[in-house]
């Protein structure tokens, strides 16, 4: 079983957050469907797209009435073939470079940067 199945970001703008991840990344995020009470309650969820059979977590932008986005001690890596070639569409899309594309060794490179949201992201590749 992997450490991480499922993910979110909590944003404050959807809109904003959806045009940032879907330049970044060059995908689609599909509404999700909110289960029971969740749904009255404001949540508002777009789920990147991804197969949950498949390695790795899937996971979701989150917008909820009272829930904060920004660094909160959650850091979430989103996998890329080449986390810099990734990273050149992150000031276009809104977000900054917090950290350039660096060594972390025997695996691999990271990249971190802020989303429109305030939230810090992480990328990551072998390459």
């Amino acid at each position: 079983m992997n450490s991480v199945g499922w993910f979110e970001l909590y944003v404050q703008d959807m809109a904003r957050a959806r045009a940032f991840y879907e330049a970044v990344f060059q995908a689609k995020l599909e509404p999700l469907v909110v289960p029971g009470d969740a749904a009255g309650g404001g949540l508002e969820m777009l789920q990147f797209s991804g197969d949950m059979d498949a390695y790795g977590a899937n996971g979701a932008l989150c917008r909820m009435p009272g829930v904060p986005s920004g660094p909160g001690g959650t850091l979430v890596y989103f996998g890329c073939a080449d986390c810099g070639e990734t990273a050149t569409r992150i000031d276009p899309a809104g977000g900054r470079i917090h950290r350039p594309k660096m060594s972390i060794g025997e695996y691999g490179f990271i990249v971190l940067a802020f989303d429109t949201e305030c939230n810090l992201i992480g990328l990551h590749s072998m390459a």
